[in-house]
């Protein structure tokens, strides 16, 4: 007969806490902003004192950093189950889409993630770090499909966020910008000398 560790229900009470207040926070920021997160709003959103939430977070910036490090959990875990095409311009076309349903999605966490929106907030190592290790492998699967040079990647990158900011900026619930992808990725594709048909004449 098995025997089953001992739970520390303390530790999960706890953990169950910090989730709702970082979730409380996304809804905060959602609605009015990321500068409108505050403790008080935070505290009061929850049922709360306001002294009681700082046994869980210290400040507001280590609710930010919370925040951070789960939405590059997040973006880290759904890149890795993402199917990509075999075909080199498929996959970074349909790379770079997923970014931008990612972003446009949640536009507070693409604020937080890629904008330094919240003056004074720098990251913490460890909320850092699923971000680096996004980079990581995106430089591993740009390897298999022909990019290998670090100034490649880091202009896929340039291209692809420089269409995203202007869709979150003038039109956040459109497709403007989004529409120009296929042709930036075979711009980029023909630069670089990679394999296939134009992406714009197959769609």
């Amino acid at each position: 007969m098995s025997v089953l560790p001992n739970r520390d229900r303390q530790a999960e009470r706890r953990e169950a806490t910090r989730r709702e207040i970082v979730d409380a926070a996304w809804e905060i920021a959602r609605r009015d902003g990321l500068a409108a997160v505050t403790l008080r709003e935070v505290a009061a959103m929850i049922g709360m004192r306001s002294p009681s939430l700082y046994s869980h977070f210290d400040s507001k910036n280590a609710i930010y950093d919370a925040m951070f490090g789960q939405g590059w959990t997040r973006y880290l875990d759904e890149m890795r189950q993402h199917v990509l095409p075999a075909a080199p311009r498929e996959a970074l076309l349909s790379i770079a889409e997923h970014f931008f349903a990612f972003a446009l999605a949640d536009p507070a966490r693409y604020q937080l993630l890629n904008q330094h929106a919240v003056p004074g907030f720098t990251p913490s190592e460890a909320a850092y770090a699923p971000s680096v290790e996004v980079m990581g492998l995106l430089r591993e699967i740009a390897r298999g499909l022909g990019v290998t040079e670090s100034a490649d990647v880091d202009l896929f990158l340039a291209l692809c966020g420089g269409l995203l900011d202007r869709q979150l900026a003038n039109e956040p619930g459109g497709d403007r910008w989004l529409k120009q992808l296929p042709r930036v990725i075979d711009m980029l594709a023909d630069e670089l000398g990679l394999p296939g048909p134009s992406l714009r004449s197959s769609r």
